[in-house]
């Protein structure tokens, strides 16, 4: 049975290999990054690509009267969207950390407030974190404004899956380690990562469809490696 599936972060790495292994199989795709051009060029049947940044309320609800007037509900919300701030702590300013969770935290927390209404109790809300935001795991000098973002979109995952039990949707998050992407090469310029964005994106993928069956307010750490 298809779905109807938003992700947000797609003009590269992960997001964009997403947007073809679910329309692949079949669901319906609204794909939104603040560049639309990567997705728009594959041209396909069962996707819709809106220019959207998460940071700006007008662009939201260009997606909200989407939802209303084409799709009427929302069966999954993978928030992908990411920033990356690579900098010395000591060089670390305010806007710095304002840009890391204006993305990381602030806009998933209102692309998943655009979406809400259109989502009924088996829906899945997936928030895309990263291994760096794992209380106790290994952590890396110049990432302090990034991971403590991440860290936070772990725990708005718990409570808002908490604030939700009764009435669903479900939301867990993916703490993710290296993948191949252009993230990771700007984070850690030459290393290799053990996973490519197009298996890394299956792995959602099917996590998406099929995880809140099994798990609601949990973290899973999806990590072979980290730098």
């Amino acid at each position: 049975m298809s779905k109807n599936v938003i992700i947000t972060g797609t003009s590269r790495g992960i997001g964009y290999e997403l947007v073809p292994l679910f329309t692949d199989a079949g669901h319906n795709v609204l794909a939104l990054s603040r560049n639309e051009v990567p997705i728009s060029g594959l041209d396909i049947s069962n996707c819709q690509c809106m220019p959207c940044d998460i940071t700006h309320a007008a662009d939201l609800q260009k997606v909200s009267e989407f939802l209303k007037s084409d799709w009427k509900h929302v069966d999954i919300l993978i928030n992908n969207s990411g920033n990356l701030v690579k900098k010395p702590f000591s060089k670390l300013k305010k806007e710095d950390f304002q840009e890391a969770y204006e993305v990381n935290v602030f806009g998933a927390a209102a692309m998943t407030q655009t979406v809400l209404p259109f989502m009924n109790t088996k829906g899945h809300v997936v928030n895309i974190s990263s291994m760096g935001g794992i209380q106790g795991s290994v952590k890396f000098p110049g990432l302090a404004a990034y991971s403590s973002s991440k860290g936070a979109l772990i725990t708005l995952t718990e409570v808002l899956a908490e604030e939700y039990k009764e009435t669903g949707p479900s939301f867990n998050a993916l703490a993710l380690g290296s993948v191949q992407t252009e993230m990771l090469e700007e984070a850690f310029p030459g290393y290799q990562a053990p996973l490519s964005a197009r298996e890394m994106a299956k792995y959602i993928m099917d996590f998406a469809l099929k995880g809140n069956q099994f798990y609601n307010g949990k973290v899973l750490q999806v990590s072979s490696s980290t730098p």
